[in-house]
């Protein structure tokens, strides 16, 4: 803990006899706050327990209720492994009906419906319960429209809630698509430069992951958006490079590299190689990560970005390392 918190109790002290001013004690109250909270919940927690009422059927409902939920989050789990192994079974439209039938099933429980041996007997359904199932039948209607075509990128519309939880709308069985929105890319850096040297175009480098949240979420909210569509699809090749990927390398790549912290690692497979190669040149492991690349690849253009959700400030990191790139050469 104090190699984080070291730091930044450090900067307030130094902050404090410096200059003094109110910052250095709303840093304080910050980090006394943080140490002292999790102690005053475990000193509530017995009166709270006290204050439950007994157990009874309502028990048993919430046991059901979150089987459900472990249920949908257990084939979410298994599409991430779905997707970093290439079994190419749990891709969107199954996953879309298996949580459409949990959560189905789950609003007709909730209605008294459907009954497990354990449920205490029904007079009356409660109001908490109608209200319970009300907003998962919604949820359920929500998924459905899932299945919406999107005509200009011939995929499957993204829903904003499932981002990250549900498998990419490009990874289908009825409008499979190897990129986001349809667009072109490529996943082998070498192709990629080579390709990018022969149009003369800047490169988008994408290190991504097939389990990364905020990679799905860049790729639905933030690429399909006009102002960055526009780039994406004419300014730049885009290469995505896929730090999860488990499919194992040729032999005669599977190479022997140097660990930052010492000893070494043989990169069995393409997650492997990607990452190294983005630790190595770029001294970061985090993703989503993006870095504008002149055509060969030997020059960053401009300042990287990792996960960048507004528009507006992705479209500048966009536009000024395009700018970079359409400078003329000085002699």
């Amino acid at each position: 803990s104090f190699s984080c918190t070291g730091p930044i109790v450090g900067t307030a002290l130094v902050a404090a006899a410096a200059q003094g001013g109110i910052a250095p004690v709303i840093s304080m109250l910050g980090f006394s706050l943080a140490i002292a909270l999790p102690f005053s919940l475990f000193a509530a927690f017995p009166g709270w327990m006290n204050s439950l009422p007994k157990s009874g059927g309502w028990l048993n409902t919430v046991k059901v209720f979150l089987g459900f939920l472990e249920l949908a989050l257990a084939f979410k789990f298994l599409s991430n492994a779905d997707l970093v192994a290439h079994w190419n079974l749990l891709k969107i439209e199954p996953f879309l009906l298996l949580w459409i039938l949990i959560f189905t099933g789950l609003a007709l429980y909730l209605f008294g419906k459907i009954k497990f041996p354990h449920d205490t007997p029904i007079k009356k359904i409660a109001f908490s319960r109608i209200i319970g199932g009300v907003l998962v039948a919604s949820f359920v209607i929500y998924l459905a429209s899932g299945f919406r075509v999107n005509k200009e990128t011939n995929t499957f519309t993204p829903l904003t809630l499932l981002s990250g939880l549900a498998p990419p709308v490009g990874y289908s069985f009825l409008y499979p698509n190897d990129c986001p929105n349809n667009l072109d890319c490529f996943k082998d850096l070498k192709l990629g430069i080579e390709y990018a040297k022969k149009v003369n175009k800047p490169i988008l480098l994408d290190f991504t992951g097939y389990a990364c949240v905020n990679c799905r979420k860049m790729e639905e909210h933030v690429w399909p958006l006009p102002k960055i569509d526009r780039y994406l699809r004419n300014e730049v090749v885009l290469i995505s490079l896929y730090v999860d990927d488990k499919k194992i390398l040729p032999v005669k790549e599977q190479i022997l590299v140097n660990r930052s912290k010492g000893g070494t690692r043989r990169l069995k497979n393409y997650g492997h190689k990607w990452a190294n190669f983005q630790t190595e040149f770029f001294k970061i492991n985090s993703q989503p990560y993006y870095v504008l690349l002149n055509s060969d690849g030997t020059k960053i253009l401009n300042q990287a970005v990792g996960y960048t959700p507004n528009e507006n400030e992705y479209a500048q990191f966009l536009e000024c390392g395009l700018e970079v790139f359409n400078q003329p050469v000085k002699e």
